[in-house]
């Protein structure tokens, strides 16, 4: 079941006044990123914090459960919600506890690193062997 927008605008008013959050609509569920780093997740309308110390610290029992079948757990957020502060320090130190995401290969980079490495390849071949009696000199 895919998520209610209602849900998510709900959500990101409740984090107004988290600088730098956004959100992306995947696979018909959201992303919640801060600045480039995905902090949390909007699945079957529910809220799922990524796992950090500082989110279990802040949560006083917190519930973990994957927000997709296969997933990893992630915090879930259920009783938080209502509470701007805390979900806005909760998703402030998660960002901060996540790394940032390792730069992504474009496709003309791979194209161009795959086209090298063939190139190299072919300069380092050991030349042919000649059949006896051949004429090529």
């Amino acid at each position: 079941m895919a998520s209610d927008p209602d849900f998510l605008q709900y959500i990101t008013e409740q984090l107004s006044g988290v600088y730098g959050l956004s959100h992306r609509k995947m696979f018909g569920e959201y992303a919640l990123y801060m600045g480039r780093k995905v902090v949390a997740l909007v699945c079957d309308n529910q809220l799922f914090l990524k796992p950090t110390e500082a989110g279990r610290a802040l949560l006083e029992h917190p519930t973990e459960a994957p927000p997709y079948p296969g997933a990893k757990p992630y915090l879930l957020i259920d009783s938080a919600l209502d509470d701007r502060d805390l979900l806005a320090e909760l998703f402030r130190a998660t960002e901060r506890e996540t790394p940032e995401p390792k730069p992504k290969k474009s496709a003309k980079t791979t194209k161009t690193t795959k086209a090298a490495k063939t190139t190299a390849a072919k300069k380092t071949k050991a030349p042919k062997k000649r059949k006896p009696g051949s004429s090529k000199g």
